[in-house]
């Protein structure tokens, strides 16, 4: 079952169930020390920040060797990727960053175009001392890896793009088949002013719905992830990541000739992108690599942890 239709059957059971079960009042905002809470960093990582593109970027690095940059999406932080920051840090140096607005990294006013984020992850490449790294981003952060790959190829070893749609190729009109959220989360003001005071129900709706395993992303992920998105801004700022849609897709269409010669890699969730983001990104890229993950939902990492630790694995160390 593809994602959309996946979305518009499930969406309000999983709404009734997460108001149901969260509380309408808005978390307290976390502390903006700049630092992750140590309790919640994987065994051995570091929680740091860095000048990036005019803005602060947290961001969370562990292990040596070859590098690895984890991008992840909406609605989430550089915590979606603790178990696999876990995993591969034996064998490579692992930095997680909180995207602009998210996380711990700075609420940018602007800047949540595609172009402007991979500018942000290019700068930070160069900050902690890199000339290139393997880029992997999931989601929003997908996007942003693509843009990376197309507009700055030279820092970029191999590209992995988890369960996204390519800009310019998402249906974003639900009376053609495309999935509702994209136009509330694309409005000015309205998303914010009906998710204020359920942000932790809205955002476990959405991650709920979007699973196939209703379980696999658990209520310790789910609270430090509205923790942020609860505080001050947050909301706006992942909000603004799907306004700036229509300008990420008219960039993406005068790229298409140049040419992505990295390795490439797609995984597309079973039950979400499916074929769908390997058929978008075949007319981009000169080595392909396309696998489904089985009895996968949109959260790949987290549904089927065991088939994508291996697969990235293996992808990343030239297999």
């Amino acid at each position: 079952m593809q994602r959309r239709t996946f979305i518009t059957h499930s969406l309000g059971a999983a709404v009734a169930s997460a108001v149901s079960s969260a509380s309408l009042a808005a978390p307290e905002a976390v502390a903006r020390t700049g630092l992750a809470d140590p309790s919640l960093l994987p065994p051995g990582a570091r929680s740091r920040s860095a000048e990036v593109n005019g803005i602060r970027m947290h961001y969370v690095e562990a292990g040596s060797g070859p590098a690895v940059i984890l991008l992840h999406g909406w609605p989430q932080t550089w915590f979606a990727w603790r178990d696999t920051i876990a995993s591969l840090s034996s064998w490579f140096r692992v930095i997680a960053p909180d995207l602009r607005g998210t996380g711990l990294s700075e609420r940018a006013a602007s800047g949540y175009d595609k172009q402007t984020i991979a500018t942000d992850i290019r700068h930070l490449i160069t900050q902690v001392g890199l000339a290139k790294a393997h880029v992997v981003g999931h989601d929003m952060g997908g996007k942003a890896a693509f843009v990376l790959a197309k507009l700055h190829p030279e820092c970029v070893d191999r590209l992995v793009l988890v369960d996204c749609l390519i800009p310019g190729t998402e249906v974003t009109d639900a009376l053609k088949g495309g999935a509702w959220h994209y136009g509330f989360h694309m409005a000015p003001q309205i998303p914010e002013m009906l998710t204020k005071g359920r942000e932790r129900a809205y955002i476990a709706a959405q991650i709920r719905n979007w699973s196939f395993r209703k379980d696999a992303v658990g209520d310790r992920a789910i609270d430090e992830f509205a923790s942020h998105y609860a505080s001050d801004g947050g909301m706006t700022a992942g909000f603004n990541f799907y306004r700036e849609l229509r300008r990420d897709a008219e960039l993406v269409s005068g790229l298409q000739s140049r040419r992505l010669a990295m390795p490439v890699l797609t995984i597309g969730g079973e039950h979400s992108a499916g074929t769908r983001l390997a058929d978008a990104v075949r007319d981009h890229a000169d080595n392909l690599r396309e696998l489904i993950a089985p009895g996968s939902g949109h959260f790949v990492a987290e549904e089927a942890p065991d088939f994508f630790r291996v697969s990235l694995t293996q992808f990343l160390s030239g297999g």
